[in-house]
């Protein structure tokens, strides 16, 4: 890693699809690692933290890993991209496993879809968001722009980093940002040409 400028580093926490977002960014720089050390954690330029599967493992995961401190800590220096579960691993609690404490870098609690008929849950496919700020991540999106999203669970506090809303079931914030830290709902990894612009604005911050 000597010598690399915009290092970025996409967190492995043992969860989700990590080669695929490696391989969305390598479209746009070759500086892109998968790592659980907390040295390159510390290196790194930007952080990605990524997620498909249940909040109280990936949180598990983390603490086992002893990584919860590091990202933290590094999230107030840098940019951080969070991508679906990674989304919902920054708020304080989710209603899959109240048991288990979130990163709490956003105030608010993940709550499950409510049984509406008509309605499926997960939320599987693709949708379109509607932009609600101006916002470094969303440089070139416009609202009504579709991207592929699987979720059961949604962001439905702290309404003022909300950047982009999507409507399934109700109406919940599907993209955030806050400073240095921004997330997704839905995978840009699996969005073609819409998606993979988040990831070129992300990589260009």
């Amino acid at each position: 890693m000597n010598g690399v400028k915009n290092l970025i580093v996409i967190i492995d926490y043992e969860m989700g699809n990590l080669p695929n977002v490696k391989r969305a960014l390598n479209k746009f720089t070759e500086d892109v690692i998968i790592s659980s050390n907390k040295d390159d954690i510390k290196k790194a330029d930007k952080l990605i933290l990524p997620g498909v599967g249940a909040f109280g493992d990936a949180m598990r995961n983390i603490d086992r890993l002893d990584l919860r401190d590091t990202i933290i800590e590094e999230a107030t220096k840098k940019p951080l991209l969070g991508i679906c579960l990674g989304l919902h691993l920054l708020f304080e609690k989710s209603e899959e496993d109240m048991t288990q404490d979130g990163l709490g870098l956003i105030k608010g609690t993940v709550k499950k879809f409510p049984i509406k008929k008509g309605f499926k849950v997960p939320e599987m496919g693709w949708n379109d968001i509607k932009k609600v700020k101006e916002s470094k991540i969303l440089k070139g999106i416009d609202s009504g722009n579709y991207f592929y999203f699987v979720h059961s669970y949604y962001i439905s506090e702290e309404e003022s980093v909300a950047a982009a809303k999507t409507d399934y079931i109700l109406d919940y914030t599907s993209v955030i940002e806050k400073d240095n830290i921004m997330a997704t709902q839905f995978h840009p990894e699996k969005s073609h040409d819409m998606g993979l612009k988040i990831l070129e604005n992300f990589v260009n911050l």
